[in-house]
């Protein structure tokens, strides 16, 4: 028997019950988010279950909703399970001013950069780490490019002409 997407939720319901929420499948991508507090226990059971055998971190980064109070920050891994050949994706989500998530570099080793940038970026606090330091960014920068929390372009620039971009002037009949 094939693993599908009902399969795996069933065995993440009856290990985790409640504390997964939010079940989508987008583009027959399962989806489901979990508490901060079980993200390594959540990808361990993946890992660890015979018939699922999640065990490649395809991915791993961050989103930042800065209109989400209290859970401004969305972790999302997306894990593979080779064997099976079925794909999952995890969100969780965590306030921006207590970023922390714990790191799953103990059971993938690709998570090491991968957490590393999400932290430059992002400024997600993967606890436990072995080396949570600046990857890409200088270590004098004291902020989080990635976040939304400023501007993406100065408005009062001259040195660009909008209509090159598909900003402003006439539209061609």
């Amino acid at each position: 028997m094939s693993l599908t997407n009902d399969i795996v939720k069933q065995h993440l319901i009856e290990k985790f019950g409640e504390q997964l929420s939010v079940w989508e499948e987008p583009y027959g991508l399962l989806t489901f988010t979990a508490p901060a507090a079980a993200n390594l226990k959540v990808m361990q059971f993946l890992f660890d279950q015979q018939e699922l055998q999640f065990q490649f971190l395809t991915d791993l980064t961050a989103v930042h909703f800065p209109d989400r109070t209290g859970e401004e920050l969305c972790v999302v891994y997306h894990l593979h399970s080779l064997t099976n050949n079925v794909r999952v994706r995890m969100k969780v989500y965590v306030p921006v001013d207590k970023p922390d998530v714990f790191t799953a570099t103990q059971l993938f080793a690709g998570a090491n950069w991968m957490e590393r940038e999400t932290y430059d970026f992002f400024g997600v606090n993967f606890v436990g780490h072995p080396n949570l330091i600046r990857i890409l960014n200088v270590d004098e920068m004291d902020y989080f490019p990635m976040r939304k929390e400023y501007q993406m372009e100065d408005p009062t620039r001259i040195d660009k002409d909008d209509e090159m971009f598909g900003r402003g002037g006439t539209v061609a009949q």
